[in-house]
């Protein structure tokens, strides 16, 4: 096998992957938020997550990210490790979608899709249109890469090597077959593009299916090794997702190596359903997966508990939970709603600490405690969804009219908390993006940060006073509004100002840019802050009552 042979086989394997990540990619921009949504509200029920799992994985092509999400829901608190395992078993059906696509060759129409992708990614205004281009042109340089990989100049070779059809024809051991399969996917970190490579050997002859049998079981057990390499540094239960996929594929293992072995019937069968050597590397794969996940399902408590026991809970790991609410009382409405009340101050304590620790370290370029800001976001991201269904139940129950409007303007709350805590964690890596790229601001920029950020900080320990005081006295309503009123003034003067800066060369473009952002971020901090303090507003009567 020459080195232009090589060459054109690297450079075909090249431009398959490329257009998977960038058809994945595209897919993810388009879909993936409206996937997320679904994944966060449709997981309560196993067989619903399963199904949930397939739909996924089969619109943005990777299983791996799937799970990265589910790992990333994991470490929020939004979902327990029962309902993510119901979603993993079904992603591990779901990124066979590649396989079928492949085995069906639509590499005709490749050049057709490049052109259209193209022009749409250059051409059309709208992102979600560019979106769409970049789709359609991963899908045709996916299959351009692979029309190319089984072409004679990267194959040819192969076929007329006699030591390659040496090693094909000696290669009937089982475990040789996993070792290399393992081996492929870790490498090429995508157990799609593993399984395409394999079906484009076997296209050409080159790869026998009795052999191809152990390739795929390896490609299987290896595709959890980029999940493992996400979980590095994550919590607990994120690294228990990843075990979860990889004993899904473990099992598999177990299954189909000995009937791979002692039924030589089954790859016979295979056989039979097609001649066509990529379609029937694509049936072996499905069937692993289906046959799996058919085998596993009802024992999601069990696969849980076993991922428990690999990755023990760290004494030294705080576990998100609640303070104040006990769901043993949940039939008395009055005790919850107290606890609610004091579940959501702390929740503001939360977010006042981030935006505190944000702010200040802007003004001193100094982002040290990065990592008290991540931890105090996922607690508050997990109180706002659990806090949230808390409520849910509660108002379930008959409840009287003063308390059901109460926690209705509570859901509200938490709602404008919680995107405080948002714009808290934009302030930190706004800063963190200005230190790597050593952006400098200007005195004044800074003095008008700092004010509009001491206003906010008033503004919203006003607004947290009154809901935590159960009262809103008219003088302070109005104080309210005056720093509400305040904070756009303030922005709109620190904006006017900085143009001027940019116009007298006084401030880089670079700077300009990040420090619009963060005046944009102290503005929406403001008018949430107001927001909760309006819900207080409107409550005055009603929250003495409670």
């Amino acid at each position: 096998m020459g080195i232009s042979n090589i060459i054109n086989l690297i450079g075909g394997l090249g431009l398959f992957l490329f257009g998977m990540r960038h058809m994945s990619d595209g897919l993810n921009q388009v879909a993936g938020n409206k996937m997320k949504v679904l994944l966060e509200k449709l997981t309560r029920n196993r067989f619903k997550g399963f199904l949930l799992g397939v739909l996924v994985t089969a619109v943005i092509q990777s299983s791996s990210a799937t799970t990265v999400m589910l790992m990333g829901f994991l470490n929020a608190g939004i979902m327990d490790l029962a309902q993510a395992t119901g979603v993993i078993i079904g992603a591990n059906i779901g990124t066979t979608v590649t396989a079928i696509l492949i085995a069906i060759d639509v590499s005709a129409i490749a050049p057709i899709c490049i052109i259209i992708g193209v022009i749409m990614s250059m051409f059309c205004k709208k992102q979600t249109q560019k979106y769409i281009g970049q789709i359609i042109l991963g899908f045709g340089i996916l299959f351009f890469g692979l029309k190319y990989m089984s072409g004679d100049s990267a194959m040819g070779a192969l076929k007329d090597s006699e030591a390659f059809q040496s090693f094909i024809t000696s290669a009937n051991n089982p475990f040789l077959g996993l070792v290399i399969g393992i081996i492929m996917c870790s490498v090429l970190q995508s157990s799609s593009a593993a399984i395409g490579v394999l079906q484009v050997l076997a296209l050409q002859g080159l790869m026998p299916l009795n052999f191809a049998i152990y390739l795929i079981i390896g490609v299987n057990v290896g595709s959890a090794t980029p999940l493992f390499l996400s979980s590095i540094g994550a919590k607990t239960n994120a690294k228990r997702a990843a075990w979860i996929y990889f004993i899904f594929d473990f099992v598999g293992m177990l299954i189909f190596t000995p009937v791979a072995l002692l039924i030589p019937q089954y790859t016979q069968w295979i056989t039979t359903l097609s001649d066509n050597g990529s379609v029937q590397v694509a049936m072996a794969h499905i069937i692993f997966k289906i046959v799996t996940a058919v085998f596993l399902l009802p024992f999601v408590p069990v696969i849980v508990k076993i991922s428990e026991k690999i990755v023990k809970t760290k004494e030294h790991e705080s576990t998100h939970r609640f303070t104040y609410i006990d769901k043993k009382v949940i039939d008395n409405s009055f005790i919850s709603v107290l606890q609610i009340g004091r579940e959501v101050e702390r929740m503001a304590k939360l977010v006042r600490e981030n935006f505190v620790i944000a702010s200040e370290g802007f003004l001193h370029s100094d982002t040290s405690n990065e990592r008290t800001i991540k931890d105090n976001e996922e607690l508050i991201n997990w109180l706002n969804h659990n806090i949230t269904d808390f409520m849910v139940t509660v108002t379930s129950q008959e409840l009287r009219g003063d308390v059901s409007e109460y926690i209705g303007k509570l859901f509200h709350v938490i709602s404008d908390l919680e995107r405080i805590g948002d714009h808290a964690v934009n302030i930190l890596e706004r800063t963190e993006y200005a230190i790597e790229n050593e952006l400098g601001f200007t005195e004044q920029g800074l003095k008008e940060f700092d004010k509009i950020y001491q206003t906010d900080l008033e503004l919203f320990d006003r607004a947290i006073g009154a809901f935590v005081n159960k009262k809103l006295p008219d003088e302070e309503e109005h104080q309210l509004h005056f720093l509400e009123d305040e904070i756009d003034a303030l922005t709109l003067q620190a904006q006017d100002n900085h143009v001027e800066r940019l116009r007298q060369k006084k401030c880089h473009t670079a700077s300009g840019v990040v420090y619009t952002k963060l005046l944009q971020d102290l503005e929406r901090v403001g008018d949430h802050s107001y927001n909760i303090a309006w819900a207080a507003r409107k409550d005055k009567d009603l929250i003495r009552q409670i």
